[in-house]
């Protein structure tokens, strides 16, 4: 029997694909490409790399594309897949397209401009973002203030049930200013350490990118993942081995504006789309 897909959507992604090249080629960045079989992924609260024969398959291309920035890049993107076990929905497939792009010698409202540009050149009309200071958000809609009285569990789940459903569900929406605890790879604000210099970008109410101030200090990241190991370990989560080389390389890293943005959810905006296996052909469900 004849396998059938629907090729308008399939085209719609191939056109969102090239637009997103077109984009950054026209800005000057180069397109990379790092390994997706990595022998040690970052260590993250709650994400979960699928094994695969003694490595790792990775979640994000970002500890190798940093190590090329160290070594001079200047700015790079890369549109490629990554995985995620145990992620599957309308919106979460176990294998997706990432798209993640760098600016060194930037600050993060560079990466402002760069998705809301991005954004309206895949979506061919103009989108002027709202923005919501993430601590205002937790204060009115869910009723405490995370920078207060720090509760990752608490801070996660209200995240998922109470703030973004409470999101304007049409246009673009920026998330800014989590609280510190809530960005592990993200430089602190030096105007006030407690929150970070990170953001999410909402689409049609879907998040679509997360993005940071890089941080740069090998120390300060080497304790950041080794009470993120403690806390997988408490909690019988598996723990995975230390990045040396990127560790090492971090001192070298400039002064940087990184982001990671769901090409299929882009797709999925772009084609009117409500379920991830619409835009991708393959899906594992």
């Amino acid at each position: 029997m004849s396998e059938t897909f629907d090729w308008a959507m399939l085209r719609g992604r191939a056109r969102v694909a090239r637009a997103i090249r077109d984009f950054f080629d026209a800005r000057g960045f180069l397109e990379v490409e790092t390994p997706v079989r990595i022998p040690a992924p970052a260590n993250e609260a709650f994400l979960e790399p699928p094994p695969s024969g003694g490595r790792w398959l990775r979640t994000s291309p970002e500890l190798h594309m940093k190590r090329l920035l160290a070594a001079g890049s200047g700015p790079i993107y890369q549109m490629g897949p990554c995985f995620r076990a145990n992620e599957r929905g309308r919106r979460h497939n176990p294998e997706f397209t990432l798209l993640e792009w760098y600016r060194p010698g930037a600050g993060i409202a560079a990466l402002y401009r760069d998705v809301a540009d991005l954004v309206s050149a895949v979506l061919g009309r103009p989108h002027v973002p709202r923005v919501f200071r993430v601590t205002d958000l937790y204060r009115e809609v869910a009723g405490w203030d995370p920078l207060a009285a720090w509760d990752e569990d608490r801070f996660d789940e209200d995240m998922a049930l109470k703030i973004e459903p409470a999101l304007p569900r049409e246009g673009l929406v920026y998330l800014v200013d989590y609280p510190a605890p809530a960005a592990a790879l993200a430089r602190l604000d030096p105007a006030d350490p407690r929150v970070a210099e990170r953001f999410e970008a909402y689409l049609g109410g879907m998040e679509i990118a997360n993005g940071y101030g890089e941080l740069t200090d090998a120390a300060e990241q080497r304790r950041r993942f080794e009470a993120t190991i403690a806390m997988r370990r408490a909690r019988g989560l598996p723990t995975y081995p230390l990045d040396e080389p990127f560790l090492e390389a971090l001192p070298r890293l400039p002064p940087t504006a990184g982001i990671a943005l769901g090409v299929d959810r882009l797709a999925m905006v772009a084609a009117g789309a409500t379920d991830i296996a619409q835009v991708r052909p393959f899906c594992d469900r």
